[in-house]
């Protein structure tokens, strides 16, 4: 009975031409940056959980817990993604269709007005 005998990866790869090896590895690059988590892009971006914290006017801690999410407000990723300097973009595709990109979902919300202050009548004393 003849065992195959199995090859790794690196090894197919090594054996390919310069060229074939280099595109092989660009291809991966692009697939991994394509399946960043939120912490990988912030890295990429060369920026601190403080100074994404400054921008947003948040504490670090809650930078943290937001690449720590599994599940967020599209605003809260629109606001990340924008303090990284990016934009986030929500693409739907359906059978049939040309994908299609939504507009105005997660767009952050105005800041609230501060209520008016009414002039209180003052009491006027005399002597």
């Amino acid at each position: 009975m003849n065992k195959a005998k199995g090859v790794s990866l690196d090894e197919m790869i090594s054996r390919m031409p310069p060229e074939d090896q280099r595109e092989v590895e660009e291809r991966a690059a692009v697939l991994i940056a394509q399946h960043m988590a939120l912490r990988d892009v912030r890295k990429a971006m060369g920026k601190t959980q403080t100074a994404v914290a400054r921008q947003l006017g948040i504490k670090q801690e809650n930078v943290a817990r937001i690449e720590q999410r599994g599940d967020m407000l599209l605003s809260t990723l629109r606001g990340y993604v924008e303090a990284l300097g990016g934009r986030v973009t929500l693409n739907v595709q359906m059978p049939g269709l040309p994908p299609v990109e939504l507009e105005g979902l997660g767009d952050l919300a105005p800041e609230p007005k501060a209520p008016k202050r009414t002039a209180r009548a003052r009491r006027v004393v005399t002597a």
